[in-house]
């Protein structure tokens, strides 16, 4: 069956997106967890019960897994894509992994685009900003734009060029997440949060750093180990560059960190955030030595 779109993964982006698009059976997906299928049915989308099958109709194949996943998809998908076909890989990871990927594909006969998600899928669905590169970007935006997609930009002709804009972003975007849980666990073990809050809302006043720091912490509680995953590409794009990456090495160590708590729905508030994590405890240690055994 000829589809419009094939998604493989469907977590949280690919059922978002399907469901702010409202693509019911114009697409397809695949997915290696089983429990995912009741939300395909849900949302009309035609479910697949292998790679084969859910690749073998695709004109425009987009995957959406986990960072470590990325390039074992990329590979397993290239033994199988029509030629001439579009993969789009949305996946966080660095432009020398999708370089990768983009080989194994453009070798088996398809089109490689590297697609950047520029912001968070929960709540902009289909209106989340894309950036795309690669020879075929062009014609990757046109179909995605046929699907809803209206925040697509092409940024170049060469893979790697989207995901370096994403990955060198992300120093920042995740790196003050980290910075953040350190600033405020030590604030609140030295009770003087409040102060040290009340002085940041003194220096920047786009948005009060209470409320910031609640986000942040709780972004990195639902997901800091798949946060700690992508920024392990980020580290990989920067040695790349020759630039050094000891900040964000440390990102990846706290996000992970975090993350390793287990803690799926953060309790209200700041304060409560903080305490969760304070009497948890972080395994740090651990953390810091796996990460560095393998660096």
């Amino acid at each position: 069956m000829t589809t419009d779109i094939t998604l493989i993964g469907f977590g949280e982006a690919g059922s978002m997106f399907a469901a702010a698009g409202d693509w019911r059976a114009r697409a397809c997906a695949y997915d290696r967890d089983p429990a995912r299928g009741d939300v395909m049915a849900q949302l009309g989308v035609t479910r697949s019960g292998a790679l084969s099958d859910a690749v073998r109709g695709g004109a425009l194949v987009v995957s959406l897994v986990t960072a470590d996943q990325a390039l074992i998809v990329a590979r397993d998908v290239a033994a199988l894509l029509p030629v001439g076909a579009i993969f789009c890989d949305m996946n966080s990871v660095a432009p020398q992994t999708k370089q990768a990927a983009a080989a194994l594909v453009e070798a088996a006969g398809g089109h490689y685009v590297d697609v950047a998600v520029m912001a968070p899928v929960d709540p902009a669905g289909v209106d989340v900003p894309l950036l795309l590169s690669g020879a075929q970007a062009g014609q990757a935006e046109a179909r995605l734009r046929a699907l809803g997609f209206g925040k697509t930009r092409v940024v170049g002709a060469d893979v790697g060029r989207a995901s370096s804009i994403k990955m060198i972003r992300s120093v920042m975007v995740k790196g003050i997440e980290a910075l953040t849980a350190e600033c405020v666990l030590a604030a609140e073990a030295a009770n003087v949060l409040d102060e040290v809050l009340a002085s940041l809302d003194a220096s920047e006043k786009a948005k009060p750093w209470s409320a910031r720091a609640d986000y942040n912490l709780d972004r990195m509680l639902v997901h800091g180990t798949r946060r700690a995953a992508e920024m392990e590409e980020v580290v990989k794009t920067l040695d790349g560059l020759g630039t050094g990456a000891a900040m964000t090495c440390g990102t990846v160590v706290r996000q992970a960190a975090i993350g390793a708590l287990g803690v799926k729905t953060p309790p209200d508030g700041l304060s409560g955030k903080i305490g969760v994590i304070s009497s948890d405890g972080i395994p740090a240690n651990a953390v810091i030595t796996e990460f560095f055994g393998r660096a």
